[in-house]
């Protein structure tokens, strides 16, 4: 006993092996963002080549969604119980392969099973890149080195798009799936030579898989319910609205999501290694981070996705032209990402710079649900940068507060909960908006039938073609329509997706209120690290009196009378 308090600790690292060892973490990282944000621009000309429909497009999406969110938490404890460094190498394999496997893709089903085992493998990196930050950076220093992932995120995501959309119209879109495959070797090198962690205490683990069973059967019940619910699998545009919100299949599919939500909660209370230790939502700070977190992957997810949706289907941009029209988005997410970080770290303070964010998300999402096909694109633009400004606020600076109050031994659980829930709600508002997007389409086309008619007979012989175009329900290729007939699709377009951005505004709005409630705590300048070496060492000396004279100071704390003192030891004794 007395060998481990005499121990020195371990000195604090240099910038330089900071740098070093973030070098492999943040490379991972963009090796995630890259392979994600390079098919984004692509995604309406892949669903129109494979001869999908707007679901099979959500579902492309919300496949990786879905499992990136029951996966985060998983990768968490993990990380609470065994090797954070194997973790995330094996974390990036698995993104990557699978993301290489989605290129050979044939049909929307085979993508979105690709698209599915992808998002396990993003679950990882993006719990443990969290973790292994706040290993060797304290919260109060984490601005000084949010240029560096401002950075990445910048280049990843302008600079995904743009070679996305540049591949898709050179090469085809396929190589997009393979773009990532170099960075991944030269991340896996780099994590292995540069990133050193100290060693996790060995204990015995146990993993919760009935709660992993629970989880994933109540997230993916009610995700295709949001995703079906009002539509049908006919190719006609007409029999599109057929399956009613109320329905049977309803009743089945959410009583079985709230079935298995209650089983789950259930199962977390007994279970000696909770998936999500429900004790953390006695945490005033984590329980409000999650609702506020919510918001954020909402409006983070949703703007991806529909955006790009916007420049292609309403704007008849290209994929390479999609990709430079949504730079003023990630512009603003950039900017605040790395001024806010910067300003954390100078003064310490980081509530004001949240409830900022949280008002430009509001603002962001209600403004984009204003806009149409022929909306002057400056404004578009101002809207992007206010809804990106938002996220770059509020993304990390949430999971940055629940380090700061969670017991190091919990930081993987705690961050990983954190971006569960904000992938979770992405992963729904995206479901919801794209269930929202298809509805309004099918009303509006509805509606415009006279216009479509009349355009449909302008076209002479080149009109059974797009009739049979129409009638195929795949996602169509507004940009390749004729000029009559692709001036009223993309005022459909406009206005359907615009309306699916007003569904972000509520949400938006709670998360405005759970930050204001947040308590202000000061950022500690500890790592998780120290922090743990600290409490270890401070129960040593409540529990073992003598020790007092070995150790060095780990911080203030109030004297501890020797009766009571010897009380705690002859407790330990007994045990």
């Amino acid at each position: 006993m007395s060998e481990t308090l005499t121990a020195p600790a371990a000195p604090r690292m240099s910038q330089r092996q900071v740098l070093e060892a973030l070098s492999g973490l943040l490379l991972g990282m963009f090796v995630s963002m890259l392979a994600s944000t390079v098919v984004s621009t692509s995604l309406p000309v892949i669903i129109h080549d494979l001869d999908g429909n707007q679901a099979a497009f959500t579902w492309v999406v919300t496949a990786t969604l879905l499992t990136t969110a029951i996966s985060t938490p998983i990768w968490g404890k993990l990380a609470d119980l065994t090797n954070r460094k194997l973790l995330f190498q094996l974390a990036i394999s698995i993104f990557v392969l699978a993301t290489a496997a989605a290129g050979f893709s044939t049909n929307p089903e085979m993508l979105i099973t690709f698209r599915a085992v992808q998002g396990i493998g993003a679950g990882g990196l993006a719990a443990l890149s969290q973790v292994l930050m706040a290993d060797i950076i304290s919260p109060r220093e984490r601005g000084r080195y949010m240029g560096l992932f401002g950075a990445v995120m910048a280049v990843a995501t302008i600079g995904g798009p743009l070679l996305g959309g540049v591949i898709t119209d050179a090469w085809g879109w396929r190589w997009n799936f393979f773009v990532a495959l170099p960075f991944a070797v030269l991340a896996l090198i780099l994590v292995q030579t540069t990133l050193h962690v100290p060693a996790r205490p060995k204990k015995k683990t146990s993993i919760d898989y009935l709660g992993i069973v629970l989880l994933s059967v109540a997230v993916s019940l009610l995700l295709i319910w949001v995703t079906n619910a009002g539509t049908a699998t006919a190719g006609d545009w007409s029999d599109l609205a057929n399956n009613d919100w109320w329905s049977l299949t309803t009743v089945l599919m959410v009583g079985g999501a709230l079935v298995a939500a209650i089983l789950f909660v259930i199962v977390e209370l007994r279970s000696a290694e909770p998936l999500i230790p429900l004790t953390l939502f006695r945490n005033r700070t984590f329980t409000l981070s999650v609702i506020a977190s919510i918001a954020t992957g909402i409006a983070m997810f949703g703007a991806s996705v529909f955006l790009s949706q916007y420049m292609q289907l309403a704007r008849g941009a290209t994929p390479t032209q999609a990709g430079l029209m949504t730079i003023p988005m990630i512009g603003g997410l950039l900017l605040a990402s790395i001024g806010v970080g910067a300003l954390v770290t100078k003064y310490g303070r980081w509530k004001p710079y949240l409830i900022v964010g949280s008002v430009l998300l509001i603002a962001g999402s209600y403004l984009l649900s204003t806009i149409h096909y022929d909306t002057d694109f400056v404004l578009v633009s101002l809207y992007m940068f206010l809804l990106g400004a938002g996220v770059g606020m509020t993304m990390q600076n949430l999971v940055l507060v629940v380090q700061n109050t969670t017991p190091p031994e919990q930081i993987g659980v705690a961050s990983s909960g954190v971006t569960f829930f904000r992938s979770l709600g992405g992963t729904i508002g995206v479901s919801v908006m794209g269930a929202a997007l298809a509805a309004r389409v099918i009303d509006l086309v509805a509606e415009r039938k006279d216009d479509i008619a009349a355009a449909m007979a302008s076209l002479g012989d080149k009109a059974p073609y797009w009739a049979e175009q129409l009638q195929s329900g795949s996602l169509p290729k507004v940009s390749a329509m004729p000029e009559a007939l692709r001036v009223v699709f993309e005022d459909i377009y406009g206005s359907g997706i615009s309306h699916s951005f007003l569904i972000a505004v509520p949400f938006a709005i709670i998360s405005l209120v759970a930050i204001v409630f947040l308590p202000n705590k000061a950022l500690t300048t500890m790592t998780t690290t120290e922090r743990m070496r600290a409490s270890e060492a401070d129960l040593a000396t409540v529990s073992v009196p003598e020790a007092m004279g070995v150790l060095t100071t780990t911080g203030s704390m109030r004297a501890v009378e020797q009766p009571d003192a010897e009380a705690a030891s002859d407790r330990t004794d007994s045990r």
